[in-house]
């Protein structure tokens, strides 16, 4: 049997047929667990649910029910259930003010709601492991951006990156580097791609510049892809960080020989093991072409 509470005609007479509300509730009952008593009690727990819909004019007439049979394949209730809805019907109508019906569409509006704000928050979290940059590089992707920022110093987390240098729109020119980095007091990021497609470079924490003494502080570090990452750090064996003039930049030595060394052309470079961060080659030969290097400032 189905329970379907109705809203009388407007008339103000009990109509022989009463016609539905706006919004029916229906509860499916099996012949053996449906008596008078209990109906009223469930039409006490609807009226307390929602009490705007009955006004005292509704409630004078609203206790005839009609009861029908229940349509085929129509889903009934155990008695087991109902006996449990009723034992437990004084509890619920001490709480019904804090309980709201909802339907199907609604339900499945929030479950994609709260996929979308999860599927928000995973992107959101893979975007912020990159860094904002000012320009487009060519020679840094995803993955490379990704790992360098891991293993960048905490001072440098979370300020954009600008690229102050490159040979594709600034030309081969160690002179020009210098020049744009005139006036800077923040790390730089210096990266190179070899004519073998090897990606490679240094993280320097003070910019490029002409000097006759090294500089730079143990945050100075050297790293490759090879395809895998490789990070060397400071050694401790010297403080050969940085140095460059004119006619070369020279990034760690004292072992004979530079870790990372550039021509005034940033055309010919060199790479060879060196005590100041006991480094393997970082290029594909020690000595190497050039096809492309940026310098990016990684703090305001």
């Amino acid at each position: 049997m189905n329970l379907n509470q109705t809203k009388p005609q407007s008339d103000g007479n009990p109509p022989s047929t009463l016609q539905p509300c706006k919004h029916i509730m229906w509860l499916s009952l099996t012949h053996c667990s449906l008596n008078p008593g209990r109906v009223d009690h469930l039409y006490t727990f609807f009226v307390q649910w929602t009490p705007e819909k009955y006004t005292e004019a509704i409630k004078k007439h609203c206790q005839a029910r009609h009861f029908r049979k229940k349509p085929k394949n129509r889903f009934f209730a155990d008695k087991n259930v109902i006996n449990s809805l009723f034992s437990n019907l004084n509890d619920n109508l001490k709480a019904a003010n804090n309980w709201e019906f909802i339907t199907v569409k609604q339900t499945k509006q929030h479950i994609n709601l709260c996929n979308l704000e999860d599927f928000e928050e995973e992107e959101q979290e893979v975007e912020d492991d990159l860094p904002v940059l000012s320009d487009q590089s060519l020679l840094l992707d995803d993955h490379h951006l990704k790992t360098l920022v891991a293993h960048l110093p905490q001072r440098t987390q979370g300020y954009k990156w600008n690229l102050v240098y490159s040979t594709a729109i600034h030309g081969s020119s160690l002179k020009t580097l210098y020049r744009n980095m005139a006036g800077l007091d923040s790390p730089v990021l210096l990266v190179i791609k070899d004519m073998h497609k090897k990606v490679f470079g240094a993280f320097s924490s003070d910019p490029f510049r002409i000097s006759k003494y090294c500089y730079g502080t143990g945050e100075t570090f050297l790293f490759t892809f090879s395809p895998d990452f490789q990070q060397y750090k400071w050694s401790g064996e010297n403080s050969y960080f940085v140095s460059g003039d004119l006619g070369s930049l020279q990034i760690g030595g004292g072992g004979g020989g530079f870790a990372l060394w550039l021509d005034a052309d940033l055309y010919h470079g060199a790479s060879f093991s060196c005590p100041t961060f006991k480094n393997a080659t970082l290029s594909t030969h020690e000595d190497f072409i050039v096809q492309d290097a940026e310098v990016w400032t990684v703090q305001n």
